[in-house]
């Protein structure tokens, strides 16, 4: 028979301590044979890809035009407000598409808008904007030529081509005008209209 006064204790379980328990045997065989395997699988299956498989590109492909994109210039500056249909939004962006400013038959009346912009009251294609547009005369000659250019040949427009020359001499004929153009006030006798 048991002592009833050592029936508790027996009850009890050990007291936890604390000690190494190392990863099975087993478990590390598994492992390591993995890690075997998949090394011999990826020596026994490389293969060097052929060149024919490639895309024929090469690193003069990657390089970056030395020549001003107009698309690219007009999507980073130009889209948010007159939109990338070149039609703006009604009553408070002018179009771009069959506008008189972008059509005149001199460049120079857009390049004049792109280098300096515009306040107050413009009309165009008979509705009347009162707006800002900013000034883009940090841009270089051959970056507002080529953003005039394409604008002036995009959006269902078939006016010239410009030059970074025209841009270079219109620059240098309004280098005076300190502030943006007074709209349809300051813009509209360039139309001989």
């Amino acid at each position: 028979m048991s002592n009833p006064r050592f029936n508790q204790q027996r009850r009890e379980q050990p007291e936890p301590h604390e000690g190494s328990r190392p990863v099975p045997k087993l478990v590390l065989t598994v492992i390591g044979l993995l890690l075997l395997w998949a090394v011999y699988h990826l020596y026994t299956s490389f293969s060097p890809m052929p060149a024919s498989l490639g895309d024929d590109r090469v690193a003069a492909d990657f390089a970056v035009p030395a020549t001003a994109d107009g698309g690219q210039l007009y999507t980073a500056n130009c889209v948010a407000c007159h939109q990338a249909s070149g039609a703006g939004v009604p009553g408070v962006f002018p179009p771009l598409s069959k506008s008189e400013w972008v059509d005149a038959g001199d460049p120079g009346v857009m390049i004049r808008i792109v280098l300096h912009g515009i306040h107050g009251p413009l009309t165009v294609e008979g509705a009347q904007y009162n707006g800002e547009m900013p000034s883009f005369a940090k841009f270089s000659d051959e970056e507002v030529a080529a953003l005039v250019t394409h604008v002036r040949t995009s959006f269902g427009n078939s006016a010239s081509a410009t030059d970074a020359k025209t841009v270079a001499q219109v620059r240098e004929e309004t280098k005076d005008q300190q502030t943006p153009w007074k709209g349809d006030e300051d813009l509209r006798p360039l139309l001989g209209k």
